[in-house]
C-alpha cells in the first residue's frame, strides 16, 4: 500500500493497548504531519503514544511531513483541530491511499474530499482478518478500558458480529 497518513487519536489509542506495532505490520510505513508529531510526542510527553511514536520515527517506519497548502489548511482549521486539519491537507497534497482518523468531524471532512479512511477499530478488524490478532473482543475491551476509547454499544456488537465473535465472552 502507498501513503498512509495518521492522526493523533489513532496513534494514541493503539499505543495505549500496546498495538501501535500493527501499523508497521499492516503498512510498513506511516506518515504523520508536524502537528500530529507535536500533539503526540512534544505535548503528550509521559502519556500513551509519546515514547512509542518517537521510537517508531527513530526506527524509520513513522515519518513526519510538513503541509504546503496553507490556504486549505486555514480553511480546515475553521472546523478541525490542528492535527486533523494537517492530516487531511497532507493527504490531499500527497494523494494518500489511506487516512487514519477516529474523530467524527474529521471523518466527515475526509468524506467531503473523498479520502479513504479507517480508524483504530477498522485497523483491529483488519489485523484480526489477516491473522495478526486472534480475537477482536479482548482488543476492543482494552481499547475501551485502557485506551479511553468511546464506542457506541450497537457498533461494538456489530463489529464483533462482523468477525463472528458476537457470542464470544
Amino acid at each position: 500500500m502507498g501513503l498512509i497518513v495518521s492522526d493523533t487519536s489513532t496513534l494514541i489509542h493503539l499505543a495505549a493497548i500496546d498495538r501501535l506495532n500493527l501499523l508497521e505490520t499492516l503498512f510498513r510505513r506511516v506518515t504523520i504531519p508536524l502537528a500530529v508529531w507535536r500533539e503526540v510526542v512534544e505535548q503528550g510527553q509521559g502519556r500513551a503514544g509519546a515514547l512509542e511514536v518517537e521510537r517508531a520515527r527513530q526506527a524509520g517506519w513513522i515519518s513526519v511531513a510538513e503541509v504546503t497548502n496553507l490556504a486549505l489548511l486555514r480553511l480546515l482549521k475553521r472546523d478541525l483541530d490542528d492535527g486533523e486539519a494537517e492530516v487531511i491537507t497532507l493527504s490531499i497534497e500527497q494523494e494518500a491511499d489511506l487516512v487514519l482518523l477516529d474523530e467524527a468531524d474529521a471523518r466527515e471532512t475526509a468524506d467531503l474530499y473523498e479520502l479513504s479512511k479507517t480508524g483504530a477499530i477498522g485497523l483491529l478488524i483488519r489485523a484480526k482478518q489477516e491473522g495478526y490478532i486472534d480475537l477482536l473482543k479482548p482488543e476492543l475491551d482494552r481499547l475501551l478500558h485502557q485506551g479511553g476509547f468511546w464506542i457506541e454499544e450497537g457498533l461494538y456488537r456489530r463489529v464483533l458480529d462482523a468477525v463472528d465473535e458476537a457470542d464470544e465472552s
